[in-house]
């Protein structure tokens, strides 16, 4: 079984060609598991399936969590994969992929850099705060897509400094936050500048901080621009793997085209010889 590994800004993922390989889907959550757990095997935030096309894309991709639970979507995971894509011939510059949450579109813009239009917004409240151990916290919670990605966005004052550990664990509480139907993606943020944001995302199904998180990114960018703290143009947010670029087209307070645009990284291509796999 052949694979690529790659990361989007740090937010790393293992890549397999279903159209190749024809894996039983029934296997796929047990494959994420067991390859993506970093000391025992080859290590990822996320494994990724390339299929064929259900509904007139280029092709489909599945993608699931280290834990083994699939995923709606993922904004670096799907700048990733249109390079897959591209370099393995599924599609040309412009590329229209199939994922659970709906068509995301990529755009090659060189050799490593591609950009995303994200799915759309189908749920937005700017004022959904969370009470934890007492304290109110400031929240808004989004969802991208149908089935909607849902994260939750939190203001977090000096977050470049924070504890690392006090962070974690309130991470983990808002992510089982009882009003959020699905849970959520946790993406911490701090205004650094003019359109310029420091992230932090505590990611469902990773149950951990990753270096970069696309969709939350996104959110972030998208509740920051409705509420009028930035332009929702070319805004900067920097995370621990490095910068993402978002931009927000609005029609009044619509959010029209969400676009997500960063690097891409080709980590190693082989052959899975992990003998502690079983997928039968």
């Amino acid at each position: 079984m052949r694979f690529w590994k790659m990361n989007g800004a740090g937010n790393d993922f293992i890549i397999i060609n279903n159209m190749v390989e024809h894996l039983p889907e029934t296997c796929f959550p047990t494959l994420a598991r067991t390859l993506c757990e970093r000391h025992l095997s080859i290590g990822a935030d996320g494994l990724m399936i390339v299929d064929a096309p259900l509904q007139g894309g280029d092709y489909r991709m599945l993608f699931f969590n280290s834990d083994g639970s699939l995923g709606e979507m993922c904004g670096n995971g799907a700048r990733c994969i249109c390079r897959y894509g591209y370099e393995n011939g599924l599609a040309g510059e412009i590329q229209r992929v199939e994922t659970t949450a709906g068509l995301v579109t990529g755009h090659r813009i060189d050799q490593r850099l591609y950009r995303i239009r994200l799915n759309d917004p189908t749920t937005v409240r700017l004022d959904a705060p969370v009470v934890i151990d007492g304290v109110r916290y400031e929240c808004s919670y989004l969802e991208l897509g149908d089935p909607g990605l849902p994260h939750a966005v939190v203001p977090y004052p000096n977050l470049a400094q924070a504890d690392e550990n006090a962070l974690r664990e309130l991470g983990r509480k808002i992510r089982f936050y009882p009003e959020f139907p699905k849970g959520a993606n946790v993406n911490f943020c701090e205004l650094t500048g003019e359109d310029e944001v420091f992230e932090r995302t505590f990611e469902r199904g990773v149950e951990d901080f990753t270096y970069a998180c696309g969709t939350g990114t996104g959110c972030v960018v998208t509740a920051l621009t409705l509420m009028g703290k930035v332009s929702g143009r070319q805004v900067r947010v920097n995370m621990t793997g490095g910068q993402l670029i978002v931009d927000v087209d609005l029609q009044g307070s619509t959010v029209q085209n969400l676009y997500l645009t960063g690097p891409t990284n080709i980590v190693c291509k082989g052959e899975v010889t992990d003998e502690e796999l079983s997928l039968n």
